[in-house]
């Protein structure tokens, strides 16, 4: 399905998700080639990482602990803003270096927080280290919010 328009609680969000079959088939990684967006608020987040509300790090050295966490952090704040999983658009996510092979657990998280035919696009950055010596991922989300 190249293009799809997807629609939430009684309105119709003007967003396109496409995946043309001159790229390589996305969707099985957790996320799309293009999302296209129209109207709504802009919401630029900063990089969201493992530490939990009281600045712990969740997860020590365990990447697929940290992964989930920064993912729920995520969640925590598209919903402070307003919106839901759905509005986000577009994705960076930086990995230390020395966790790159294990990527296969930022596909599952991506599988598990974005179900369905329109995740957002994504783009996966190896990186030395990230702003805290502890820190194996951080996420910096785009959304779009009707």
């Amino acid at each position: 399905m190249p293009n799809e328009t997807f629609s939430t609680v009684g309105y119709v969000m003007p967003k396109e998700y496409l995946n043309p079959s001159e790229l390589f088939p996305s969707r099985q990684y957790g996320f799309s080639q293009l999302v296209i967006a129209q109207g709504g608020r802009l919401v630029f987040m900063s990089g969201q990482v493992a530490w939990d509300e009281g600045q712990e790090l969740v997860g020590g050295h365990d990447f697929r602990a940290q992964t989930w966490q920064a993912f729920r952090n995520v969640e925590k704040a598209i919903k402070a803003a307003g919106g839901t999983l759905a509005d986000i658009v577009s994705m960076r996510i930086y990995i230390v270096a020395n966790k790159l092979d294990e990527s296969s657990v930022v596909r599952e998280a991506l599988q598990a927080f974005f179900p369905g035919e329109t995740p957002p696009t994504t783009t996966w950055i190896g990186v030395q280290s990230l702003a805290n010596e502890g820190f194996l991922i951080e996420i910096e989300p785009i959304a779009v919010i009707e």
